[in-house]
């Protein structure tokens, strides 16, 4: 039941620029853009899903928590404008 509600989280989200792509030029996404959309959203929830029904201390899902908050903003931001300079960098 989990899976499910995060792959209808992630689809729910990325309704958005599918949305505004029809409506506005300035949103362009490609097939490749949704895909990795949809791994590190679908990631990031499976990550926090798991976080939560398997650990035992709730100071440990925090934790755990913020590290996998964290490391998908990393990645997101890196992937979006490049904060890093690494070559998977968007700009």
């Amino acid at each position: 039941m989990h899976y499910v509600r995060v792959g209808f989280a992630t689809a729910v989200i990325l309704c958005i620029p599918a949305i505004a792509m029809l409506f506005t030029k300035e949103v362009n996404w490609g097939p490749g853009d949704f895909l990795v959309a949809a791994v590190l959203l679908g990631g990031t929830g499976l990550g926090l899903e798991f976080a939560t029904l398997r650990l035992a201390t709730g100071k440990s899902r925090v934790f755990a928590g913020m590290a996998i908050l964290l490391a998908f903003l990393l990645v997101w931001a890196e992937l979006a404008v490049g904060i890093v300079g690494s070559p998977l960098a968007g700009s």
